[in-house]
């Protein structure tokens, strides 16, 4: 009960910083949209469905993720220019840091869901229809970025982020299947342990 309340407070402290001035309102919100639908989703379903504590910190870290980059776009995080000019790069790189959080975080709710509700009756899949959902929603989420784009060309580059790389969709989808692969395979064990003591 008390981790309840601790993940609320956190969550709503970067919250109310994150949408203190933002650079940008209508990019704020898109990007912080995805954090909200998580805490709507698990206050609803946290008594039928109460989630592990790795999942429900790994959820809190990727809101995080959403909200810093919410605020001051993904391109501009400050630590991340900070970076770029140290080795001397060109490209602030918080948005692929954003992505390999895309595939680690849903690869651990998806495999929660997937056994607890008992969906797979064969283990050997399991890892592998686990990264197919991560890559499933990296490619539905590089296909809202195009759609926004369309839609907004004042916030397209802010909401896209790309900062003039070619293979930015192509990399972004990459890390997302590197981080749902590195998921499956490094917190397995641990994951499962968590889940037996919830069953």
């Amino acid at each position: 009960m008390a981790h309840r309340g601790l993940w609320l407070t956190i969550f709503l402290i970067v919250f109310i910083w994150s949408a203190v001035a933002p650079k940008d309102y209508f990019t704020w919100f898109l990007e912080v949209l995805p954090a909200l639908i998580a805490v709507v989703v698990m206050g609803l379903t946290y008594k039928k469905f109460p989630l592990t504590r790795l999942c429900n910190g790994l959820i809190l870290i990727h809101c995080v993720i959403l909200m810093v980059g919410g605020h001051y776009t993904y391109a501009e995080v400050p630590l991340f220019d900070w970076l770029s000019d140290f080795v001397g790069g060109t490209r602030n790189n918080y948005d692929k840091v954003g992505h390999f959080a895309q595939g680690f975080v849903p690869a651990i709710v998806a495999r929660e869901i997937l056994i607890r509700h008992d969906v797979i009756n064969k283990s050997a899949w399991l890892g592998f229809i686990v990264v197919s959902i991560c890559l499933a929603i990296s490619a539905f989420y590089e296909l809202i970025e195009w759609w926004v784009a369309l839609l907004s060309d004042e916030a397209a580059e802010s909401f896209l982020g790309t900062q003039g790389f070619v293979w930015d969709t192509q990399s972004d989808m990459l890390l997302a299947l590197i981080g749902a692969i590195l998921a499956v395979t490094l917190l397995k064990s641990r994951h499962d342990k968590q889940i037996a003591r919830l069953s």
